[in-house]
């Protein structure tokens, strides 16, 4: 039986604020400092790393098995890489973008200046009554481009605007909840588990109660292009646990109505004993958790092995349906991850 309980609400609304703030890989200023407020609203101190991800610490009532807890703020965007003749501009992804699940998504181009410019993402020469292969064109970076909502036709005038390359351009998130508990929108990874781990410290603030072990709360932002995991970690940690979605699809255990547990992904098997244990706490809690495999996936885990970290890993996470595309959770998962991390920092 569970010992606490979570602020599902909560959850929920810190989820929405965070991925309607825009955080792209390398850009993940206002969303760190989002969830700085958010810890610093229950009390607890935080620290920026050299690199720019957020550290919260907990003191702990032991000290002999010290814990890392990670979750990455940064998300899938592109930047400017070009400015073409046609005022137009062709993107460069921030790693993992599907091409042909972003056509016709809404973006913001942030510029240097601090001007946010809105446009659209099209496929080059688009219109079917001007294009016949509009319809079967490949969707990719060099075929897809951003129409800019301002009057521009050159690039000389799309210069004017302030935007050069390099700017950042974030997609919409596009949240939506429905009344059956379903969560769609883009970057549920990672920003669900980013939540999951507020509304599980916030349990514990709520009634005064300290994790069992000395703790360090890592939200990473360079996770998605695979240098996130290393920051701010301690060399004295044993155990490293790690929050990020779980893969949905054909072939895999999980769902998106419960927390998953990784066992391998692309770069191996994680902890058989941490991840042993973290089983072991949600069944005594009453959480279903499901095992899986993730055969195209890396974690901050995965990065802070190849690093030369030697604490033990484990990776946990809400299920969430076509990841890197427009994503969908339901809360049922999302309360049972926070459950089991609160339950998990205050296991001896």
């Amino acid at each position: 039986m569970a010992r606490l309980d979570i602020d599902l609400d909560y959850l929920i609304r810190v989820l929405e604020d965070l991925l309607n703030t825009p955080s792209p890989t390398g850009d993940t200023e206002w969303a760190v400092s989002f969830v700085q407020q958010e810890l610093e609203s229950m009390g607890i101190a935080s620290y920026r790393t050299q690199k720019g991800s957020l550290v919260a610490f907990f003191e702990g009532l032991q000290d002999d098995k010290p814990r890392v807890v990670t979750a990455h703020v940064d998300t899938l965007g592109a930047m400017v890489a070009q400015i073409k003749p046609n005022g137009r501009l062709r993107l460069t992804a921030l790693n993992g973008v599907m091409w042909p699940a972003v056509e016709s998504e809404s973006v913001t181009i942030h510029t240097r200046s601090g001007t946010n410019i809105r446009g659209s993402i099209v496929l080059t020469n688009g219109s079917v009554h001007v294009n016949k292969e509009a319809s079967t064109s490949p969707r990719n970076a060099e075929t897809l481009e951003v129409r800019i909502d301002e009057r521009t036709s050159s690039a000389d005038e799309t210069a004017v605007l302030g935007i050069e390359v390099g700017d950042y351009v974030s997609f919409d998130p596009r949240f939506e909840k429905s009344p059956s508990g379903f969560i769609r929108s883009r970057f549920l990874d990672d920003k669900a588990c980013v939540a999951c781990a507020l509304a599980a410290v916030k349990a514990l603030s709520d009634i005064g109660v300290s994790p069992a072990q000395r703790t360090h709360l890592l939200f990473s932002v360079f996770e998605e292009v695979g240098h996130g995991g290393m920051d701010g970690v301690p060399e004295d940690v044993k155990e490293m646990v790690v929050l990020d979605m779980a893969c949905v699809g054909s072939g895999q255990n999980g769902d998106e109505y419960h927390c998953s547990i990784c066992l391998k992904d692309s770069s191996g098997p994680y902890s058989r004993g941490l991840s042993d244990s973290l089983r072991a706490i949600a069944h005594q809690a009453g959480i279903m958790v499901k095992p899986d495999i993730y055969p195209y996936y890396g974690s901050d885990g995965s990065a802070y092995w190849r690093s030369g970290g030697q604490a033990q890993v484990a990776l946990i996470g809400p299920g969430v349906d076509t990841s890197h595309g427009y994503e969908r959770t339901h809360s049922d998962a999302l309360r049972d991850t926070a459950l089991l991390l609160a339950e998990y920092l205050i296991e001896a």
